[in-house]
């Protein structure tokens, strides 16, 4: 039997919404679809945000100052009905799904990193696909920095995936003389990360936590574990399916 490419999907919550205030159910849809008509060759495992994004269509917690532990209320709030989403969604498609909730600091102690690798090797391993976020009730890191991206990249590295794939909004890093111009021009392959650095305009996403800069960091990791990242626009249908026909423009970080 032929190895399955093993691919870890970082999703962010501008992606999750389709840029509104509400999560789609369709964009789930389109990631289940396509992990359904990849499934003979591929295995995944998702790293997805949108915990507080989904609370926010629930509840209102009123705050004036918009305090850390409220946004951490929020995501306890959200991340069961999150995980409702994708359990009903992708048991439409056939497709048997997990949670696993992780903080930056399980992967500083040997123990806990085996018990993530072993854990969510058994869970491949059985045709589950684990859907990840930051445990945000005791762990702060996500809210304040990065939408998951740094998180993606440490498992994605843990884990020795095949291929990092991070879906955000836009169609990949666009050079900075582009979008000065007000016409964005893609950079489709990257090995050089100061050139790169140089290239990247520091913006934040409205959702999200993280904008280009964190998407930028996490590659850095995932490249020095040898694992290639590619940055693509998960807005728009098919766009996994798209980026590995190589149909749209997107960034490719070898």
């Amino acid at each position: 039997m032929q190895k399955k490419k093993r691919i870890l999907l970082k999703v962010g919550s501008n992606t999750l919404t389709k840029e509104t205030d509400n999560i789609s159910r369709g964009k789930i849809e389109d990631i289940a679809s396509q992990i359904a008509q990849l499934q003979d060759t591929c295995e995944f495992i998702i790293v997805s945000s949108g915990a507080i994004a989904v609370a926010k269509q629930f509840v209102k917690l009123e705050s004036q100052r918009k305090e850390l532990f409220v946004k951490q209320a929020l995501a306890s709030i959200g991340q069961p009905h999150l995980i409702r989403i994708y359990q009903e969604i992708f048991r439409e498609y056939g497709l048997l799904s997990s949670q696993c909730l992780l903080s930056y600091s399980d992967f500083e102690k040997e123990d806990s990193r085996t018990n993530i690798m072993n854990t969510i090797n058994v869970l491949v391993n059985n045709s589950y696909i684990p859907i990840i976020n930051e445990n945000d009730t005791v762990a702060t890191d996500e809210i304040k920095f990065g939408d998951n991206d740094k998180l993606g990249a440490l498992t994605a590295s843990l884990l020795d995936v095949d291929l990092f794939i991070i879906a955000t909004n836009t169609n990949g890093i666009y050079t900075k003389s582009s979008i000065e111009r007000g016409k964005p021009e893609t950079i489709e392959t990257v090995t050089d990360f100061e050139q790169l650095n140089a290239e990247v305009m520091s913006s934040k996403s409205s959702h999200g936590s993280g904008g280009m800069q964190s998407k930028i960091e996490a590659a850095e990791v995932t490249q020095k574990a040898n694992i290639e990242t590619w940055i693509l626009n998960g807005l728009e249908d098919n766009f996994i399916l798209n980026a590995i026909e190589n149909k749209v423009p997107f960034t490719k970080i070898t």
